[in-house]
């Protein structure tokens, strides 16, 4: 599968270096258009209507969030590029978006790009980059959402509404307040590393909790949930688990 793409960054070099590894590593990718400039690259989105556009998050002018929220239906699959920033990887991260840290390494290339090309069959862009503008906008961990593919599809889920993930042989349960639980094809590992810098705790190898459904803490090694469900805490994580509430 073919696919056209457009460059969006700012950085002369990093737009050279980033056409120069799709032109070698990545043959289904057309390069239809390039600019560092974010006000003519939205113009570009627009007129060109490319399949996938790679677009550098920290530009002056526009950032590219800003090109993002700028376009009405934005139904195109994006790769963001950006030099580490815990906020703007977070956030994409939730959106199930990929992106690139520069310098971008050749093999994270290959493999972002071969996962927005299955994007774009699976035709699921409009409302990930949707809920991206979305969680930009949101300033509470409460009202912040992320994308969990599951066996129907994709589910838009509230952060704050997730009670729990369990583990299940290299799948996911994950149990909520007002709803039953839904099973993911991710492992609990993934969703460990997308919610690290949420109220969420790996009590267990199989149990990942939210911290703020948290009823009460057992001495045999145990936590209540506000569901009434009794998970235990591993030995070996009791004590930093109980650290976290003391400090």
């Amino acid at each position: 599968m073919k696919i056209n793409a457009i460059l969006i960054d700012d950085e002369r070099k990093a737009l050279a270096i980033l056409k120069n590894k799709l032109e070698r590593l990545c043959p289904n990718v057309a390069i239809i258009a390039e600019t560092q400039n974010p006000k003519e690259g939205l113009q570009l989105i627009k007129d060109l209507k490319p399949q996938l556009v790679f677009l550098d998050v920290a530009m002056p002018e526009l950032s590219g969030f800003d090109v993002l929220a700028e376009i009405k239906n934005p139904d195109f699959e994006i790769i963001f590029a950006t030099a580490f920033d815990n906020y703007a990887i977070e956030a994409i991260k939730h959106c199930a978006i990929g992106y690139l840290v520069k310098p971008v390494d050749n093999n994270d290339l290959v493999e972002t790009v071969n996962k927005a090309i299955q994007n774009i069959e699976d035709k699921s862009a409009l409302e990930k980059n949707k809920l991206l503008i979305e969680n930009l906008g949101v300033q509470t961990f409460q009202n912040k959402k992320i994308v969990i593919p599951s066996q129907e599809g994709l589910e838009f889920v509230k952060i704050a509404d997730i009670i729990h993930f369990e583990g299940d042989n290299g799948y996911t349960n994950i149990h909520f307040i007002k709803r039953k639980p839904i099973l993911s094809s991710h492992s609990i590992g993934y969703f460990n590393k997308l919610l690290e810098n949420q109220s969420f705790y790996l009590i267990h190898k199989s149990h990942l909790i939210n911290l703020s459904h948290i009823e009460k803490y057992l001495n045999v090694g145990y936590v209540v949930l506000t569901n009434n469900t009794k998970l235990p805490v591993s030995r070996n994580r009791r004590l930093n688990f109980l650290n976290k509430f003391r400090n």
